[in-house]
């Protein structure tokens, strides 16, 4: 529900916003992409010691008590917190985005490599695209479509490459559910930037990524139990390997993507992430050495290629209509 309180952020657009504070949104996207490409490599590391709820709990209290520092004090100066109907879209990407994506994921790299699943992930900036085009009133260019086309075809290309058994011995319908798991995340991701998008207008970036931390955390309670075992059962370095996921990955860098979120239109923002997947590949081979199947590096580059035709713009006709060309 839009508020006229003073107290809220003021709205800048896109277009609008003085050069300093795009330079700093580029930053913002820059650190937002390479921490979430190591968060893949990350998971699939400590991934044998931590199930998929017990991570993401770990990691979200891990983040929550980081960010409490920088966003407690704002909350006593400002004394801002959201009121009635502005708690429904942070309830809803709290669960989705902080709670259902992380746990998905981690599923989903129990199963795939990192850079596979990086590679899977790397549908969501279409589908961003798409639903800020119709939701958001972004606009809904040719070249989106054109992309968003050779975009799926990279991710058929991926879950064909993944549905491949690797040896004789190996079954291709778990590799199948990976696929699966990770799609799921993508989508969920991508319905939450939608919602998010509004909430970043109204409240600074650590506020709004806070509360969503806070609400996935709550939803992830069941398994506290789970991640106290494991956490006894662990060696040290997959414990601070998950304390780094917990304030980097997630803490900083969903900081950094509410912050650039306020500043760019949302689909525009979400094409950037296409770089995480080579950023997680080329880590992957150097600390895990992982490298994906022939078909999952073909099928990356079709969705690379595809989410950078998204970023190409119609050219307007010269013909007095105004309309775009071709």
């Amino acid at each position: 529900m839009p508020s006229t309180s003073p107290a809220r952020q003021p709205l800048v657009s896109p277009a609008a916003a003085p050069t300093p504070v795009k330079a700093l949104g580029v930053a913002a996207m820059v650190v937002t992409v390479m921490l979430w490409a190591s968060a893949f490599v990350g998971i699939r590391a400590i991934g044998p010691h931590f199930s998929p709820g017990s991570l993401t709990l770990g990691r979200l209290a891990v983040a929550a008590v980081v960010l409490a520092f920088l966003v407690v004090p704002q909350l006593l100066r400002s004394r801002m917190l959201p009121r009635g109907r502005e708690w429904l879209p942070i309830l809803a990407y709290g669960v989705m985005w902080f709670g259902g994506y992380n746990v998905a994921l981690n599923a989903a790299e129990h199963i795939l490599d990192a850079g596979t699943s990086a590679l899977l992930i790397n549908v969501n900036p279409i589908l961003v695209a798409i639903m800020a085009g119709i939701f958001l009133k972004e606009g809904f260019p040719r070249w989106l479509l054109i992309g968003s086309t050779v975009a799926f075809t990279g991710v058929a290309l991926i879950a064909l490459g993944s549905g491949q058994p690797r040896s004789a011995g190996e079954s291709s319908t778990t590799d199948l559910a990976g696929v699966a798991l990770c799609l799921l995340a993508a989508v969920l991701a991508a319905v939450s930037v939608i919602i998010q998008k509004p909430v970043v207008r109204k409240f600074p970036a650590a506020q709004a990524t806070w509360f969503g931390i806070i609400v996935g955390a709550v939803c992830c309670l069941p398994f506290a139990g789970q991640l106290a075992s494991e956490v006894r059962a662990a060696p040290p370095e997959a414990t601070w390997a998950l304390v780094y996921l917990g304030v980097f990955p997630t803490a900083i860098a969903f900081t950094t993507w509410a912050y650039a979120l306020s500043l760019v239109e949302a689909g525009k923002l979400a094409a950037t992430t296409y770089l995480v997947p080579g950023t997680t590949v080329l880590i992957s081979w150097l600390l895990l050495g992982e490298i994906p199947t022939a078909w999952g590096l073909v099928g990356g580059l079709a969705c690379l290629v595809g989410v950078g035709l998204t970023r190409r713009r119609t050219r307007p006709s010269r013909i007095g209509t105004g309309r775009a060309a071709g």
